[in-house]
């Protein structure tokens, strides 16, 4: 019996997938068939659909945004606006994204707007690689798109699906606009390429915001939680700069890649404390743009982990009691 319902469950698992794989597949064929306002409507009826259907991500994407707007998330119009927001502008991206497999590069720089690439033409020139430091925020996934469509050599770290097909389909599509994809796993293989890629003097993209495992504990949003090691140990071991880079939308959904000022490393020789300096330093960057950007932030992971505050505590039966 146990073994009929292990073998039901990874069917249905495998069953899931392909019907990802396949609706993605059909999606990005017909897109350059189909006029943009259709599309754009489908996109919006779409998300009302799953704002409505998958109340557990909208309830998860509240609470995190709670801690990243505090006082001002208190009323229910208030929170359902922003979390409406939230929710639209993770479509939007999707959308986006998707466009971009078949926009020329000059589409795409057209599309999306560029603030301080003197610094990462200023980093570029050292000649030991950037880390681009970023965030489930804004449109994330067009950073690379953008800087690839410029020319500049660009990789991510990605953590893989289990399911290996559908994740060499994903991987087919960064490699269209010209990104490169790294395995987050097996990590001794992730930092051979990365290191590699840093040498060549390319550009690696971080999404940091995983706040999940690590041994290196930081402030964020008024909580601690186990951050990464691997941003901090990569900059202060290879001496590549590291730029805290976001795509963000306006009111008009224009795009802009904001490429920040190097962030100056702590460094006092011993590597264990520079690295934990050097993590909550990252994590402050982090946390300065999600708090001027609460409404573009989704990722949905970071709530269930690291240790809640009594004042978040009150503040979460404060928020459910809907006043």
């Amino acid at each position: 019996m146990a073994r009929k319902q292990f073998l039901l469950g990874k069917f249905l698992y495998g069953l899931r997938y392909r019907m990802g794989e396949y609706c993605l597949r059909g999606f990005v064929a017909i897109l350059p068939w189909i006029p943009r306002r259709p599309v754009l409507l489908f996109t919006s009826a779409a998300s009302r659909l799953t704002f409505l259907i998958l109340w557990k991500y909208r309830r998860r994407m509240e609470e995190n945004l709670s801690m990243a707007m505090g006082e001002e998330f208190c009323t229910r119009e208030r929170r359902e606006a922003v979390v409406w927001r939230a929710w639209r502008n993770f479509a939007q991206g999707v959308y986006e994204t998707t466009c971009a497999v078949y926009d020329s590069k000059e589409d795409i720089c057209s599309a999306v707007a560029v603030e301080g690439e003197e610094h990462l033409r200023r980093a570029l020139e050292r000649g030991r690689g950037v880390i681009a430091l970023s965030a489930h925020l804004g449109n994330f996934t067009m950073i690379g798109t953008r800087l690839a469509a410029a020319g500049y050599p660009f990789s991510v770290v990605v953590k893989q699906p289990k399911d290996e097909r559908f994740a060499r389909l994903i991987d087919h599509y960064r490699a269209v606009v010209g990104i490169q994809t790294i395995s987050a796993k097996p990590r001794r293989e992730a930092a051979r390429q990365i290191l590699k890629a840093l040498r060549r003097n390319e550009v690696i993209l971080l999404i940091a915001d995983e706040f999940k495992s690590g041994g290196v504990e930081v402030e964020f949003l008024g909580r601690t939680a186990p951050a990464p090691r691997g941003p901090a140990t990569l900059a202060l071991r290879t001496g590549a700069a590291v730029l805290p880079t976001f795509v963000t939308r306006d009111h008009e959904d224009r795009l802009t890649l904001r490429i920040g000022e190097e962030v100056r490393l702590v460094k006092t020789g011993d590597l264990q404390q520079d690295v934990a300096a050097n993590a909550s330093l990252f994590a402050g960057h982090l946390e300065a743009m999600v708090r001027r950007y609460p409404d573009q932030w989704n990722w949905l992971g970071f709530h269930r982990n690291g240790r809640t505050p009594r004042s978040e505590i009150l503040l979460k039966l404060y928020l459910s009691s809907g006043y």
